[in-house]
């Protein structure tokens, strides 16, 4: 498959040209127009510092539906303890730069670039990128970011400093995000810790599907 080179054109091609690894296009921007468009298309962005952006629709695709949240007996107990609180959109710019500097075991550097992290300070200015504080003792021990678009909710990073911490913030947020309407959460790339919360792959077909249908509501 060849991998696209994207102009001034606010255009991506279709999910189905991407690559084995999910590669689908490279260059392009960080607008808010161009970001928004590749969520709605199922793509998004990832790309290390000394790189061109890379743009990915990997198949399969790692999601999370709501209603099929994991609840561990061992993190009833923590949040039945009232270890943490958390708050949503008090502090997006504290967690991003959290997400940004943390230390990742196997991982050299971040991809969370200055230029992400003023893209999607932007994408929280006009209301789409959402954040999740986690808080012990008043201070932030834990959190995560990314985009609602409708029904539909794109995961970014999370990060924490407690142990638990980011477990919480996910959970917690997972259950508003229920309230709110949202039918499935994209986690993008597979993990242990999301798939121990319930996470699981779909073919990207049915993942387009799903955002076409539920994607402006």
């Amino acid at each position: 498959m060849p991998v696209y080179f994207l102009n001034d054109q606010l255009y991506f091609p279709p999910v189905e040209d991407a690559d084995k690894e999910g590669l689908l296009a490279v260059g392009g921007d960080l607008s808010p127009e161009r970001l928004l468009l590749a969520y709605q298309s199922g793509i998004f962005p990832w790309f290390n510092e000394d790189e061109i952006i890379l743009w990915w629709s990997p198949n399969p695709r790692f999601v999370l539906f709501p209603n099929q949240l994991y609840i561990s007996k061992s993190m009833r107990k923590i949040i039945k303890q009232n270890v943490f609180s958390y708050t949503i959109n008090q502090n997006f710019e504290a967690v991003i730069n959290q997400c940004a500097t943390i230390n990742r075991k196997d991982q050299e550097g971040t991809w969370i670039t200055q230029e992400m992290k003023k893209a999607y300070t932007k994408l929280h200015q006009i209301g789409y990128a959402q954040s999740v504080e986690v808080w012990q003792d008043n201070h932030l021990v834990g959190g995560l970011y990314g985009i609602l678009i409708g029904n539909c909710f794109f995961g970014e990073s999370m990060f924490q400093t407690v142990s638990n911490a980011s477990k919480f913030g996910f959970i917690q947020f997972v259950q508003h995000l229920e309230q709110l309407g949202v039918v499935i959460i994209d986690c993008q790339i597979h993990t242990q810790h999301l798939e121990s919360l319930g996470a699981s792959f779909i073919n990207r077909s049915e993942f387009i599907h799903i955002l076409q249908k539920n994607i402006h509501k």
